[in-house]
């Protein structure tokens, strides 16, 4: 047998590996759905003048990961089921695993102001970025299971969220709850908006 030729032969068969292993489903749709998502939930303050206490905003803010989690599940789960293919899928799982952490630390801080955060001080903007950091990190490590550059994606939450951090250090209008909504608006509202836009148009491309 030619070495070239076995050699050749096993460079594909790792590649198709590889390639079997990553998540291969539409992001656009997905990255446009949360976007939507928060967009909707960072109006609800100016429309309703509520949601101004730590205790509130940690609420709104937690039934809106709430919905966005579930709706994007549901939005694979229908993917999976056009094109006829297993919903838990490894590559699916493995994504899923990979952003738990993360989830689970922003989703703890989250918990711990909506239960007792109207007896701390107005800490609702430094909750805001460490949910931006913590996304940030989750969309890092579920970038290593996945085509596209949602590492680069998750690294521009984290960068952005910790040039916020020294910024909210120096001026206070960063210190109030409605800048919270504002930073969170914006990372999960029209960072997602812009990012689905650019997806659609790079995914429909690559197809044809």
């Amino acid at each position: 047998m030619d070495s070239s030729w076995a050699s050749e032969h096993l460079q594909t068969i790792r590649t198709l590996m590889e390639r079997a292993a990553l998540y291969r489903r539409a992001l656009a749709p997905i990255m446009l759905l949360v976007g939507v998502i928060g967009s909707v939930a960072a109006a609800l303050p100016i429309a309703t003048g509520k949601f101004n206490t730590n205790q509130s905003f940690a609420i709104l803010w937690l039934a809106t990961a709430a919905v966005s989690v579930v709706a994007t599940y549901l939005l694979v789960r229908r993917q999976s089921l056009k094109d006829q293919e297993p919903f838990w899928s490894p590559p699916t799982k493995r994504v899923s695993q990979a952003l738990v952490p993360g989830f689970l630390a922003g989703g703890m801080a989250g918990a711990l102001l909506a239960i007792a955060g109207d007896q701390l001080p107005r800490v609702s903007w430094l909750l805001a970025i460490g949910w931006v950091i913590t996304y940030g990190c989750a969309l890092h490590a579920a970038g290593f299971f996945m085509e596209r550059g949602i590492k680069l994606f998750g690294i521009t939450f984290v960068s952005a969220a910790s040039v916020l951090l020294v910024l909210a250090v120096f001026i206070p209008a960063f210190q109030t709850t409605k800048a919270a909504h504002v930073i969170m608006g914006v990372c999960f509202g029209a960072t997602h908006l812009f990012y689905g836009a650019y997806l659609h148009f790079t995914e429909r491309r690559s197809r044809v």
